[in-house]
């Protein structure tokens, strides 16, 4: 059964839900000295290639995937062979395999790296070291691997750290600090940063700017800029969102801001697997308002065959203010052997 992100685990308050933070601390103390462990006692191995990791340092949401795709067209644009490699979470394939979004569904490779491949070529596998060699095998020139910041198997030529910059009142991308399952870090802010090279700090379209106490939580590591901004303009009329994202509300609040005609929107779980009663209910909104039915590109992944001819996708894309400095700081990685 999956479950909804918290709210309160994005707020520095700690009297939003206080009860839950004290029952779940013990248990957070535990999945911070695992990982720590973890990283700190596995040898990296070279998989004779650069590999550029981009990953965060929270439980899902910060837009690891739209920076990933990113990275990749420009060092593609750029005459860089670079695949991307990823673990294909909720996939049931786990031997290294290259995806093909026309043989392959979310169901067995995941939801991300049929995104990902629409890009250039993509490989999923539970082992990175196996995925990292049958990649290079292909001809890969440089991997950007897609979430694997707390994964300390391969030797990083480059490690990207992508932080949700939509902060907005009392919502901070880190919370309080707690790691899961009290708050949302996967581990130690000080811990995550130790190892970043650089930090890509993730803003919707329409924010104004980087909020400079956010910018001073980085320390000296450089930061990179980008906005989420919409690949294509919202449908017209009125429209019934859904998303089953980490943070589904960012969905509602893009779409919003967009200028769509939102008339109702239902969030679900990360990676949800829509049901057929949970999609003929929103069919059924969409049609009382005299709708159609909108979600992200990812949840569009996850939906049965049939009923992608009845849900429209809304795609979005990573945008650097500074697109030239990014480019320069992946083409350094992918030359540095």
């Amino acid at each position: 059964m999956k479950l909804n992100t918290p709210r309160w685990w994005y707020t520095r308050d700690a009297r939003h839900g206080a009860v839950a933070r004290t029952l779940l601390t013990p248990v957070s103390w535990i999945w911070a000295g695992v990982t720590a462990r973890r990283i700190a006692r596995t040898t990296p191995v070279d998989p004779g290639i650069p590999v550029i990791s981009v990953g965060n340092l929270t439980v899902g949401g910060s837009g690891k995937t739209p920076v990933t795709r990113e990275a990749i067209r420009l060092l593609r644009e750029a005459g860089v062979d670079a695949h991307a490699l990823s673990r294909g979470y909720g996939g049931s394939l786990r031997e290294p395999t290259r995806v093909d979004p026309a043989i392959h569904g979310a169901a067995e490779v995941g939801d991300e790296p049929l995104m990902l491949a629409l890009g250039g070529p993509a490989w999923i596998a539970r082992d990175r070291v196996a995925g990292a060699a049958a990649a290079a095998r292909a001809g890969a020139e440089i991997l950007v691997l897609d979430d694997a910041h707390q994964n300390p198997s391969l030797e990083k030529t480059l490690s990207l750290v992508v932080v949700d910059g939509e902060t907005r009142g009392e919502e901070w991308p880190f919370g309080d600090g707690s790691v899961f399952p009290s708050g949302p870090m996967r581990e130690r802010l000080r811990h995550g940063l130790a190892r970043a090279d650089a930090v890509v700090v993730l803003l919707p379209a329409d924010a104004p700017r980087v909020d400079p106490e956010l910018m001073a939580a980085f320390g000296d590591l450089p930061v990179h800029v980008a906005r989420l901004k919409p690949a294509a303009p919202p449908p017209r009329g009125p429209v019934v969102g859904f998303a089953g994202i980490a943070k589904p509300w960012k969905v509602e609040r893009a779409l919003d801001a967009a200028g769509a005609q939102l008339v109702d929107f239902a969030p679900f779980p990360d990676h949800a697997a829509f049901r057929e009663g949970d999609l003929a209910a929103l069919a059924g909104r969409a049609s009382h308002f005299g709708a159609r039915l909108v979600t992200t590109e990812k949840d569009w992944f996850r939906l049965p065959p049939e009923w992608r001819t009845r849900v429209l996708s809304w795609p979005v894309k990573a945008t650097f203010e500074d697109e030239a400095a990014f480019q320069r700081l992946l083409l350094e990685a992918a030359r540095s052997t």
